[in-house]
């Protein structure tokens, strides 16, 4: 008779949980997509409407994971609710689509965005050479699974803090923007500037940006609050990313211009330079690399507990099973994570892609599963109604359809836009398809032993 495992205690606040949303969210998007976005469109107005829509439907989202997480909370988030709704074997191929895909490539995507920005102020190629970008990157991944592997409290008190600094940043973009029209300078560039109007290929990199959210709901089982705790986190978090996103997009567009916006490589920096010269141009430098640590701090936090929740259900013997009841974190899980965002990391600078073929290799994967998540919301009203549901979603069920066709179309644009990397993100998941079925004749072959 083997002894129980020890199971995630219920110790964090709506702050935490909020903290994680936000740091999820606000990355790589706000400073890397946008002006991408901008090229699409090419009108100010049509942008910003785009980063309010993706804003909109995002909160419709959090509604939706509000109800299934207080209905099923589960350190595995939608890992859970995928499985709950669709049986095993879809939950097991999206955990390992997130323990692969998803949230490995996300760290690598933000490691990229850390080592390049970093790199525009400190000249380390005489020493790394060319792979500058991917060794930091590499660097930075080892020393965030270090702070992790601590405990659950260094790494979430860490995450208030880099959120916070996060947060400074977008509204000091605010405050450059402000100072401008104050000053009454205009754009640097006129403001109907480019042609555009390919909203497909805009929402794919808007929705980039506002990704990330969903991984708050693997805090359910740790929540003090079990009934709307993650309601109120998703909903707090959520809204103050849209109103940062629409006041940093105001601002881009105040400033460089659309046609500058669409131009530029960094245009959080360059926004600084204009408004306030060198020295805020460095600031802001430095506030995009904290933000891409900031995500990855989270994503190693949230993803590991989807990876434990699927290796406990599978087979509670495997260390990624183990759950480190002393430092509160799934230690096997997070070491694993950590080694398959170092392996695509290599697979990055091998391409010279870096944060693109990171873009390409994640993006389909991950808007075939919100797809589905929307839908269990539906599924499993009708196949559970006797579940008690704290949080209820509003205008059912047509709230979650939305959130679902909204889902489908960015996976559809994403296809179109990604082509090959979509290949490649199938190419991983039918990886571990065939894992599982290897793992189930494994099983059944003990048994009929």
């Amino acid at each position: 008779m083997t002894a129980t495992q020890p199971s995630p205690e219920r110790r964090l606040d709506v702050r935490h949980a909020g903290a994680l949303c936000v740091g999820m969210v606000i990355g790589a998007g706000i400073f890397k997509t946008s002006p991408m976005a901008a090229q699409a469109l090419g009108d100010p107005t049509q942008l910003l409407l785009a980063w309010a829509l993706g804003g909109v439907l995002s909160l419709v989202g959090g509604l939706c994971f509000a109800e299934l997480a207080a209905a099923f909370p589960d350190t595995g988030g939608d890992y859970h609710f995928l499985r709950r709704a669709y049986g095993h074997r879809l939950g097991f191929l999206f955990a390992w689509s997130r323990f692969a895909v998803i949230h490995t490539g996300s760290m690598a995507l933000l490691g990229f965005v850390f080592g390049d920005y970093l790199a525009q102020v400190v000249d380390l190629s005489p020493w790394l050479g060319p792979h500058a970008s991917a060794l930091l990157a590499a660097g930075l991944i080892v020393a965030l699974t270090g702070l992790n592997l601590l405990g659950v409290h260094v790494g979430l008190g860490t995450q208030l803090g880099l959120s916070a600094a996060v947060l400074l940043g977008l509204v000091l973009l605010g405050l450059g923007a402000g100072a401008q029209v104050l000053a009454g300078h205009a754009p640097a560039t006129p403001l109907p500037a480019v042609p555009g109007g390919d909203w497909g290929l805009a929402m794919v990199f808007v929705f980039l940006a506002y990704g990330g959210w969903s991984d708050a709901a693997t805090l359910s089982a740790e929540m003090r609050d079990p009934q709307r705790g993650i309601q109120r986190a998703l909903l707090l978090g959520l809204g103050l990313v849209m109103g940062l996103y629409l006041l940093a997009n105001w601002a881009y567009v105040r400033v460089l211009g659309v046609a500058g916006l669409a131009a530029s490589e960094a245009p959080a920096a360059e926004l600084m330079r204009i408004a306030f010269g060198r020295g805020a141009e460095l600031l802001m430098v430095g506030v995009v690399t904290l933000t891409a640590l900031s995500v990855m701090n989270a994503l190693l936090i949230a993803g590991p507990r989807t990876t434990y929740a699927a290796a406990r259900d599978l087979a509670t013997e495997w260390q990624l099973a183990r759950w480190n009841h002393e430092r509160g974190t799934p230690t096997g899980a997070v070491i694993a994570t950590a080694a398959v965002a170092l392996l695509l990391v290599a697979f990055g600078d091998l391409t010279r892609g870096g944060f693109s073929t990171m873009v390409d290799y994640l993006s389909p994967v991950y808007w075939f599963f919100m797809t589905l998540s929307a839908l269990a919301v539906i599924v499993l009203r009708r196949r559970e109604p006797q579940q008690p549901r704290p949080v209820r979603v509003p205008l059912y069920p047509w709230l979650p359809l939305l959130f679902a066709a909204s889902s489908a179309y960015v996976l559809w644009s994403s296809v179109v836009y990604v082509k090959a990397g979509a290949l490649v993100g199938l190419a991983v998941l039918a990886v571990g398809a065939l894992a599982l079925a290897w793992h189930g004749r494994a099983r059944g072959g003990v048994k009929a032993a």
